[in-house]
């Protein structure tokens, strides 16, 4: 962030020492020295002076202001008796006029404007010559060296009050504006939330009730039948655990865990007691892997297990290989005599595992190789 304040101090500075070089050079070159003696060396230090604090604080702008009125009204007086006449402050009633306008307060703004119109009207009737006999030229005088730059002040303090204004509605209307996006958000994924609960729960635990009861009843030499069942009660089981995970998500919930790698066993074992035949391998050195990248992992296993489950059969084998700088998933399961032709499905699950790979610049790769169905993910992480 800029330092705003210490750039105000130089620029103060740099002006305040602008004026006082452009006074002292103009009453050098047209003023009485040395001819005007201790007075003209009053006028020329009391130039240098004025100009000078205003690099002073902005709260002390209604006191250099009056002090540049004191000195033009002055200046006259102290050299009344001197050939060529000027000020020691032409360029400093100015900026103090600026300042006064700018910075001060409605009251101490109003005072300092007039202590400088009465100043430099002064100092337009003492100097004498064809200014202090025509009321147009003082006027004309005292409009350019006092309140012209007094006005100015003025716009500037309004045009940057204005400006913050503007910005600060902008910033409120985009507060609003987001909050309002935020709430529509939340109500949506409420109410997707609740038809999730309402509909889809009510009937995976309806299908895991009656699997369960069907199972009781069967007889004691059932015992595919009962295998079955038990699968069927097993993937409702798991469907809704996913479910629950899935709605505390929606609901925002701060602790909602989704499942990653450290669920790979219980996914397998899903598998196994839908009754495929499933081995997980893992290999290399196991490492913390960023969130979004673990639940990733495990999600395109599970979708390659559920197609496995709906195309292939077994055995499967699940193998998960920690390199140094990839981590790679494999997934082989063997093919039905029976499957359905190549295009015959969509093949949406697959279309979501490309895009979960794309989105963290992995490689993905599938199809069959030597009587098997392959999926293979390669995603990059950094090395340890």
């Amino acid at each position: 962030m800029p330092d705003i304040r210490g750039s105000l101090r130089r620029q103060s500075l740099l002006v305040a020492l602008v004026c006082v070089v452009c006074d002292a050079a103009l009453f050098l070159l047209r003023g009485p020295l040395p001819d005007g003696g201790w007075a003209a060396w009053v006028v020329l230090l009391g130039g240098v002076a004025a100009n000078a604090a205003l690099a002073g604080a902005a709260r002390y702008s209604g006191w250099v202001a009056l002090a540049h009125a004191v000195l033009y009204a002055a200046s006259p007086v102290l050299l009344c008796t001197c050939q060529w006449y000027v000020v020691g402050n032409n360029a400093g009633i100015l900026i103090a006029g600026y300042r006064a306008g700018a910075w001060l307060r409605p009251r101490p703004a109003v005072l300092a404007l007039g202590a400088l119109l009465a100043g430099v009207t002064a100092g337009c009737l003492e100097g004498g010559g064809r200014v202090a006999g025509d009321w147009r030229l003082i006027g004309i005088n005292v409009g350019v060296s006092a309140l012209l730059p007094w006005l100015v002040g003025r716009y500037t303090t309004a045009r940057r009050a204005y400006i913050a204004d503007l910005e600060r509605e902008a910033d409120e209307r985009r507060q609003h504006e987001e909050e309002a996006v935020r709430r529509a958000v939340l109500e949506e994924r409420t109410t997707i939330a609740r038809d999730l609960h309402d509909v889809i729960s009510h009937h995976v635990s309806a299908i895991g009730v009656h699997a369960g009861a069907a199972r009781l009843g069967l007889p004691d030499g059932a015992g595919p039948a009962r295998k079955s069942l038990g699968a069927v009660e097993s993937a409702s089981r798991s469907a809704m655990a996913d479910l629950r995970r899935l709605l505390d998500l929606l609901h925002a919930e701060p602790d909602a865990e989704q499942p990653g790698l450290d669920n790979l066993d219980e996914l397998a074992e899903t598998v196994r007691a839908a009754g495929l035949p499933t081995r997980l391998t893992l290999l290399g050195e196991s490492r913390e892997l960023p969130g979004s990248l673990n639940v990733a992992l495990y999600r395109i296993a599970q979708e390659a297990l559920t197609n496995a489950l709906r195309h292939g059969q077994g055995p499967v084998e699940v193998e998960l290989n920690h390199g140094r700088t990839e981590v790679v998933l494999t997934v082989t399961n063997g093919l039905r005599a029976n499957r359905p032709a190549g295009g015959e499905h969509p093949h949406r699950g697959l279309a979501g595992i490309r895009r979960r790979v794309t989105l963290f610049g992995g490689q993905v790769s599938y199809g069959e190789t030597g009587g098997h169905w392959q999926l293979r993910t390669t995603f990059p992480v950094e090395s340890t």
